[in-house]
């Protein structure tokens, strides 16, 4: 009974339109009243789950990519991007990839990186001759690698989530440790530069089958090399930009200090950088930086709050033992679980936000993960990569319609030569999937040095 009541109020809270962290929280009141709880245990529940140190990372990353994004980088880094590869071939989509990579790595969130990237350049690339769904797919794909970059609080989440999901298998043969944000920071890098190049072969192959650049003028002819003095000034430009993912990396591995303290410690270079360095941060633009940092903060650990409760439900109904069972009597082959679980990742992403299916999903099918032979390190950049892939996707879909918002061209049409795209994020996410070095082997090389 309380299962039922669980899963059908929820589907019918989100059917409703009712926001995601709200249809949790209301469909777990639901819940505990139906069984007799207290409700006064599941509101301790949310306070606790919100109450832990690590979280200070989450709103000083966020509050440092908003800073960034405010304070100019985005500019530099799209004129190092396009002075290094701009004269090739769809010289300024391959462009866009590597600037929007950049910049993921400074924002650490996807939907930043299309706003401040498409803003600069699907409107360059429209203007020189490049088809809108072209100019949006190549941004808003390539951005989907702040998902896996350091600076990403999505990795602060699933870290915790993963983590407090062993107290959902006690007296099982499967345990799980304390996922170290640290290594999911490093796991994430190998499959950022390996998503980099496919997308850049991606946008390469599209602008030459479709004989990009085209300029307004109907001429093809192509861009000439800035010089290696062009690309020289402004990589130096750019590169204090960039140097925030030194800093957090360079000082979690050096033992400097933790995740949580290497995030403060971004924001005050993030301010240092705006304020003193480029001279681009107006106290205007901090105040907006501020409130976005502060929604986007307080609706993240709403949803850490609320999806405690959800888990305290799961352990009372066994639901991650159900879930387990069930795929386990569909298939005990790991290729084809794994295939399983990325297919429902895949699909719950295209309706819910990462943050969302991170917390629900992670406690349902990591332990079934484990047990198939996937270590939780790996799990957790499958588990971003199907999320992120779900940001691209209808009905929800937030990158692209920012992305179609700026190129002022609808969902439908960009969808129409979307392929080569996803064709280039389902590669790495297959290598991911079946090769657990690809993920697990920067970590693991790191751990004989390393004090985090």
């Amino acid at each position: 009974m309380a299962l039922t009541v669980l899963c059908v109020s929820f589907l019918v809270f989100l059917l409703l339109g009712v926001p995601v962290a709200f249809s949790i929280a209301l469909s777990c009141i639901a819940t505990y009243w139906t069984e007799g709880f207290p409700l006064e245990l599941a509101f301790q529940n949310m306070i606790s789950g919100m109450n832990v140190f690590s979280f200070l990372a989450i709103p000083f990353f966020i509050f440092s990519g908003e800073l960034m994004l405010h304070g100019g980088i985005a500019d530099k880094i799209v004129t190092f991007a396009r002075n290094l590869i701009g004269h090739r071939r769809g010289g300024l989509g391959m462009a866009n990839v590597v600037a929007c990579t950049l910049f993921g790595g400074v924002s650490g969130s996807p939907v930043a990186d299309v706003s401040a990237m498409g803003g600069v350049m699907i409107p360059m690339m429209k203007k020189e001759g490049y088809s809108a769904d072209y100019a949006v797919n190549v941004t808003t794909h390539a951005a989907l690698c702040g998902a896996l970059m350091p600076t990403s609080h999505n990795l602060i989440i699933y870290a915790f989530a993963a983590s407090s999901t062993s107290g959902l298998l006690a007296g099982k043969d499967v345990m799980i440790k304390g996922v170290s944000i640290g290594d999911m920071m490093f796991a994430g890098l190998l499959p950022v530069l390996v998503l980099m190049a496919c997308m850049l072969f991606a946008a390469y192959w599209v602008a030459k089958k479709e004989g990009y650049p085209i300029r307004p003028d109907g001429s093809s002819k192509l861009d000439k090399f800035a010089g290696w003095n062009a690309v020289l000034v402004s990589g130096v430009a750019a590169l204090p930009g960039m140097f925030v993912v030194a800093i957090i990396l360079g000082c979690i591995v050096m033992g400097i200090t933790t995740a949580t303290e290497a995030a403060g410690i971004a924001v005050v270079y993030s301010l240092f950088l705006t304020f003193v360095g480029y001279r681009t941060m107006t106290w205007n633009k901090l105040m907006k930086a501020g409130a976005k940092a502060a929604k986007t903060t307080g609706v993240v650990l709403l949803l850490i709050g609320v999806s405690t409760m959800f888990q305290y439900i799961m352990a009372i109904l066994e639901i991650p033992d159900k879930t387990a069972e069930l795929l386990l009597g569909a298939t005990t082959d790991p290729i084809i679980m794994f295939f399983l679980i990325n297919l429902i990742l895949f699909l719950l992403g295209t309706f819910m936000d990462m943050a969302s299916t991170i917390l629900i999903c992670t406690p349902l099918f990591l332990p079934l993960a484990i047990h198939m032979g996937m270590g939780p390190v790996q799990f957790g950049i499958v588990m971003l990569l199907n999320c992120a892939l779900g940001l691209n996707t209808p009905p929800v879909g937030t990158t692209q319609f920012v992305g179609c918002a700026i190129g002022e061209v609808s969902v439908e049409q960009v969808m129409k030569s979307i392929l080569p795209f996803y064709g280039a994020l389902f590669a790495v996410m297959a290598v991911v999937t079946y090769v657990p070095a690809f993920s697990t082997w920067i970590p693991s090389l790191l751990k004989g040095i390393a004090v985090y």
